[in-house]
């Protein structure tokens, strides 16, 4: 599992996939959760503007990344 800093919380879901490179980009992120494809802690998310906070794990094709504030 990696972590992925942000500057401020929460983030969007979209924002986050791009950000973390998990989508290519906002077309990409729409695509992937609309079919399901994105989990947040543990459970599959629909909504794009889905709000991410500090400790929240998003997951892609078994790709897991940890959301975490910068200082």
């Amino acid at each position: 599992m990696r972590t992925v800093e942000i500057s401020e919380e929460p983030i969007r879901l979209g924002q986050f996939l791009k950000l973390a490179q998990l989508a290519e980009d906002g077309g990409h992120a729409k695509v992937l959760i609309e079919d399901g494809e994105v989990h947040v802690n543990g459970s599959v998310e629909l909504r794009r503007g889905a709000q991410l906070r500090h400790g929240d794990i998003v997951v892609v094709d078994g790709d897991e990344v940890r959301i975490s504030v910068r200082p």
